[in-house]
């Protein structure tokens, strides 16, 4: 599918979008269908547009490393999706409802983007799932559906985004595609105590689709105020997704392993509280932690994140402070077992999961740790101002940082840059956000955003001293009905 093509499919729904905004403003829910004899039908509608530009994109590494590819450091590019669909629910019996929904994404970039593609789009399907809900009386519930659908485990460190953006795709940045291509989802609720069994198998690029499936179990309980305390199990039966380790000492090319993640066991326990409520209750402490374990390859890794923060609820523009400590482990090169984390489809957006701005599109959750303070503001009910600050560290010195990657960046026939080896110094990069949201109607966001990324000596040394600051700004708008 041409971006021309995404283009003619999106353009005539601008009209569409600022309709329904009209007619939101006279109607609770103007996407309401049919409503009657216990048979719900709605219609949703999302549309998104994003202006990038970026200046010394992964500090510039191209015009060392290969100055002959063509790599474009300065990129600027519009991207843009249209999400369309349709939903129901259907009274069958008392307490009893069938449900399901069907959405399609067409997506596309108009300009060549940051890994080096652009001037491309595609329509695909988002969700089809349906399913059947059965209430037990008064605190019991029983949920279960088959088909593509989002699903978020925790606080989305492992199981999370389900589709994959960019590339042929394009939107890159907005990331539009969330849902698996396959699922089969239990839950059930009694009380506060719910238990959720799932089957996944991400929506992945054509060119990289790893056939990853994930099964498992989920096992939450929620308080009051925002309190919770869960864990997940999960299984990976098949993938021939390929793990990097390693080299002996850490002074040779990475061994890649291929299908190393097939096998693969993981638990993840969770966790958020307020421990002095009636006095501070702006208060709240969070945590995570992982471990990851396959007899197949040897494989033991683990990852953790603590959070800790404050908001001033009496306090003009309710100020909120708070830090992260986030490490996730690599491969040690002075051992034969394999430490390296996989972060599987984490939430990787900077209120999430994400290791700094700029650098989370170098680095995954593999082989880093970040220092993270976030300080946000509301000076009214539509504006929010958010500063983030990352101090990005490797945990393992000579060891793969990305995907096999570590001290430079090569660049392959297409001029996308790949890190290849390890960093003999620890510091990364520090890297520094400012994000301004504006709330334009219960359905429409403005979003303004602009960071810059310091290599720090790792990166530096990597370089000879040559590498450069990176940053960038964007904005964009996002309609959801």
């Amino acid at each position: 599918m041409s971006l021309r093509s995404v283009c003619g499919v999106g353009l005539p729904v601008l009209a569409l979008v600022f309709s329904v905004s009209a007619r939101a403003q006279q109607n609770d829910d103007p996407m309401l269908l049919y409503d009657e004899n216990g048979l719900r039908v709605r219609a949703h509608l999302q549309l998104g547009a994003n202006a990038v530009m970026e200046q010394n994109v992964f500090w510039n590494f191209s015009d060392i490393f290969a100055p002959t590819a063509g790599y474009d450091a300065t990129p600027q590019w519009l991207e843009g999706y249209l999400k369309g669909g349709i939903s129901f629910t259907h009274d069958l019996a008392d307490s009893v409802e069938l449900y399901g929904k069907a959405t399609g994404v067409a997506s596309g970039t108009l300009g060549i983007d940051a890994f080096g593609k652009g001037n491309t789009g595609r329509i695909t399907l988002e969700e089809a799932y349906v399913g059947l809900r059965a209430r037990m009386g008064d605190d019991a519930a029983v949920d279960v559906s088959l088909g593509p659908r989002e699903l978020v485990l925790g606080t989305g460190m492992l199981i999370a985004n389900g589709g994959a953006n960019g590339f042929e795709r394009g939107s890159l940045k907005l990331g539009p595609r969330k849902a698996w291509e396959r699922a089969a989802i239990g839950r059930v609720e009694v009380g506060r105590f719910t238990t959720t069994g799932f089957f996944v198998d991400a929506n992945e690029l054509s060119a990289s689709d790893s056939g990853t499936e994930i099964a498992g179990l989920d096992m939450r309980f929620d308080w009051d105020g925002g309190t919770y305390l869960g864990g997940t199990y999960g299984y990976v039966p098949d993938s021939t997704s390929p793990y990097p380790r390693a080299a002996t000492g850490g002074f040779s090319p990475p061994v890649i392993l291929d299908g190393a993640r097939k096998g693969l066991n993981f638990i993840n326990l969770y966790g958020r509280t307020n421990l002095f409520s009636g006095r501070w209750p702006g208060f709240f402490l969070a945590g995570d932690f992982a471990y990851e374990w396959n007899e197949r390859i040897d494989l033991r890794a683990w990852a953790g994140r603590v959070q800790v923060g404050y908001t001033f609820e009496d306090t003009r523009w309710r100020p909120m402070i708070a830090y992260t400590y986030q490490t996730f482990s690599g491969d040690d090169p002075a051992t034969t077992r394999l430490e390296r984390f996989d972060p599987l489809y984490y939430q990787g957006s900077p209120s999430a999961w994400s290791t700094g701005s700029k650098s989370s599109m170098a680095f995954l959750n593999s082989n880093v740790s970040a220092h993270q303070v976030m300080l946000r503001i509301t000076p009214t009910r539509r504006d929010t101002v958010t500063l983030r600050y990352a101090h990005i560290l490797a945990n393992e010195l000579f060891s793969p940082l990305q995907f096999g990657q570590g001290t430079r960046l090569v660049f392959d026939n297409s001029g996308n840059p790949h890190l290849v080896s390890g960093v003999a110094r620890s510091h990364l990069a520090d890297d520094v956000y400012l994000e301004y949201n504006r709330a334009l109607s219960k359905n429409t966001y403005l979003t303004a955003g602009a960071g810059i990324s310091f290599p720090g000596k790792g990166l530096r040394s990597a370089s000879s001293g040559n590498a450069d600051y990176w940053s960038g700004a964007f904005v964009n708008l996002v309609s959801n009905f």
